[in-house]
């Protein structure tokens, strides 16, 4: 009997791709009314803990390249989301911040989240403990790639 199987449903790269999919699908479902993706709201959640942040620690909490990012906060800012402004001290340095309709949103982005899950049978304490495993995937996976 084989040890190490090279199909492709038993690798758990493949496992933990379909899920990020999945995931991703699953929380279209609340923030399709908003009109926001998944991205988007990643950069809100950022924003509703801790409001008018530097361009580049947004893309480092959310490891993307600015030239991802920028085209993300456009759309976010084009639809009244967000506002972009340089620093008053660097004008090279980009800021960004919530706008009152944002700011507004958060209560009701998260009420209608909260809704999708618990009209679910998803188990919390499975999801937390599966939680808990990927932050210690995600941490030994850094520490790999940092040698």
């Amino acid at each position: 009997m084989k040890s190490h199987s090279n199909q492709l449903a038993d690798q758990l790269c493949f496992s933990v791709y379909n899920a990020s999919r999945l995931f991703i699908k699953f929380y279209h479902q609340a923030l399709s009314e908003f009109e926001l993706t998944y991205p988007q709201y990643l950069v809100l959640m950022i924003l509703w803990e801790k409001d008018e942040q530097p361009l580049h620690e947004i893309g480092s909490q959310l490891n993307l390249a600015s030239n991802t990012l920028t085209p993300l906060l456009k759309r976010m800012e084009h639809a009244g989301w967000i506002e972009r402004h340089a620093s008053e001290s660097d004008k090279r340095q980009l800021y960004v911040c919530l706008t009152e309709k944002g700011r507004q949103h958060e209560s009701i982005i998260f009420t209608k989240i909260q809704h999708c899950v618990s009209n679910q049978n998803i188990d919390l304490n499975f999801l937390q403990e599966t939680h808990r495993m990927m932050q210690q995937l995600e941490q030994q996976l850094k520490e790999i790639i940092k040698k």
